[in-house]
């Protein structure tokens, strides 16, 4: 028990301090983890608006392939990219593997197919309630896009959070395509497990304990998203 609080002691000493090794891994992490976001969503928005609002030959297969993929394995993405960024593979030119990109495709791979089914979801809620108004305007189905993105914001901000949140918390595809090379594709998860194999105990909590409060924050924003919009529609 004592050297438990010790050792928690110690992983709080190197947050407050702000330990350089700590700030560089975090900082990573989060410049990885944000460019996924970004990257994903800039594709699974607008593909899930357009899922939510029309209907085409290849539309029900597409749909169940976004939702088949939400529970994608990491290790399997990463054995994926692996091969095709390694040497021998066809993207082996870019010289990609083992780098903070390659780790950002992993991300956005595995949450693309969750933004993506999530914002199908809630603007396909909004279109079919707005349908008939929508029709007596004589709107267009691509004129209608864009409001239901407006309406739907809330869920877009969730749904942007969810990816944020298991990006992340991804370790398996980043540790293959990443290497988990320190100063280069060492992230918070990767480190953690590392640095428990290791015995270093102290520097794995504190990242924890870093990864516990983001996971926290996010689980936060989404709740109080959720209450403010039952909040207004009450109203």
């Amino acid at each position: 028990m004592q050297e438990s609080t010790s050792i928690l002691a110690q992983a709080w000493h190197l947050i407050a301090s702000l330990d350089p090794t700590l700030l560089e891994i975090v900082s990573l992490s989060l410049r990885v983890s944000l460019s996924a976001v970004l990257i994903a969503s800039l594709i699974a928005i607008p593909l899930g608006a357009i899922l939510a609002c029309y209907r085409f030959i290849g539309h029900s297969a597409i749909t169940s392939v976004l939702t088949a993929l939400m529970g994608l394995p990491p290790v399997v993405v990463g054995l994926g990219l692996y091969m095709l960024l390694s040497r021998s593979g066809p993207l082996g030119d870019l010289n990609l593997l083992f780098s903070s990109s390659a780790m950002v495709l992993a991300q956005s791979i595995l949450i693309l197919p969750i933004i993506a089914s999530l914002m199908q979801q809630a603007i396909g809620e909004h279109y079919q309630r707005q349908l008939e108004q929508f029709k007596a305007l004589g709107a267009r189905q691509s004129q209608v896009i864009l409001p239901l993105l407006w309406d739907a914001r809330r869920a877009l901000i969730t749904s942007v959070l969810t990816g944020f949140g298991r990006a992340s918390a991804e370790v398996g595809a980043v540790l293959i395509v990443g290497g988990n090379i320190n100063h280069v594709s060492r992230v918070m998860t990767t480190t953690i497990a590392l640095e428990t194999s290791k015995g270093n105990l102290e520097l794995a909590m504190a990242l924890g304990l870093i990864l516990l409060l983001i996971s926290f924050s996010i689980t936060s924003l989404m709740i109080i998203i959720r209450d403010d919009h039952r909040l207004k529609n009450r109203s």
